[in-house]
């Protein structure tokens, strides 16, 4: 049995590999919608959401037309679940063709919520460490993540409530 209260060498590893693994994806999942968001990646142009449907418990989907900026041909598109129909906003379509997002400040929010989550997950992880190496400064590690946690905390909320 062991002395102090905890996991062993063994689950600290493997609890730190799950810590880094799920706010690592988070942060590394909201790369492509950040990219569109930014117009780095996809056709720039304008989304006309047509129709919302109701699926049950509170989930909507709902589909579009997008309206290229270079002026080609409008094309059928699946819009995000928080439109409302008849909204017309800045979009991006994704480079599969399926998918407008919106751009400017509204997507650039709603994509960095998922790695606000990222963040704000990571922010304990240094004191964490120091307390099992019982290392000294853990005060200031507390206080740094707390920030960082409040921030990412931050930014989630933010980026969810633009999105809405």
């Amino acid at each position: 049995m062991s002395k102090t209260p905890g996991p062993g060498p063994i689950g600290k590893i493997v609890l730190i590999l799950c810590w880094l693994a799920v706010c690592g994806l988070s942060i590394y999942g909201s790369v492509p919608s950040l990219l569109l968001a930014t117009g780095q990646e996809g056709t720039p142009g304008t989304l006309t959401v047509t129709s919302c449907v109701t699926l049950g418990q509170g989930r909507y989907d709902c589909d579009g037309v997008f309206t290229p900026a270079s002026g080609g041909p409008s094309i059928a598109v699946h819009a995000s679940p928080d439109s409302e129909t008849g909204e017309v906003t800045p979009a991006q379509l994704t480079p599969e063709g399926d998918r407008a997002v919106p751009t400017g400040t509204k997507g650039v929010l709603a994509a960095l919520s998922l790695a606000g989550v990222g963040l704000g997950g990571l922010g304990f992880l240094p004191y964490v460490l120091m307390y099992w190496a019982r290392l000294p400064g853990r005060r200031v590690a507390a206080i740094a993540g707390a920030i960082l946690s409040v921030g990412g905390l931050t930014l989630a909320i933010v980026g969810v409530g633009a999105s809405l």
